[in-house]
């Protein structure tokens, strides 16, 4: 992405924190959430992440902590095709389905709806 610089009226820089997100508040406002479904691929973890896991998880330019609250289902990372439902855990090479809630509101969209609002990254 490019940067951006812009003046929003009575707004002082000093109200801004990393991973604010700006957006038109009469026409599908960004919101916090306080917990999201995504699609996780476990690229390289030392061993098993199970129910209750709670990296930083960077989107954005927000970097907040998150806990992985249930497992819902492993699937293949080609068709996206359910292989197990609720796992106990998942590890390095495999793709899951998961709830994910941050310990404080988070900006997240559906990856298909705003891209850069939908990827994310984790990390220990």
């Amino acid at each position: 992405g490019d940067n951006v610089g812009f003046n929003v009226k009575n707004v002082s820089v000093k109200e801004l924190r990393r991973g604010y997100v700006a957006g038109d508040s009469k026409n599908n406002p960004p919101r916090g959430a306080a917990d999201f479904t995504a699609q996780v691929i476990v690229l390289n973890h030392p061993g098993q992440i199970s129910s209750g896991y709670t990296p930083v998880l960077d989107c954005h330019t927000a970097h907040i902590a998150c806990k992985f609250a249930e497992m819902k289902e492993k699937c293949d990372r080609r068709t996206g095709k359910t292989t197990e439902e609720n796992p106990k855990s998942i590890k390095s090479g495999d793709a899951a389905i998961v709830i994910l809630v941050p310990s404080k509101p988070m900006c997240v969209e559906a990856f298909q709806e705003f891209p850069p609002l939908g990827r994310f990254a984790v990390r220990d």
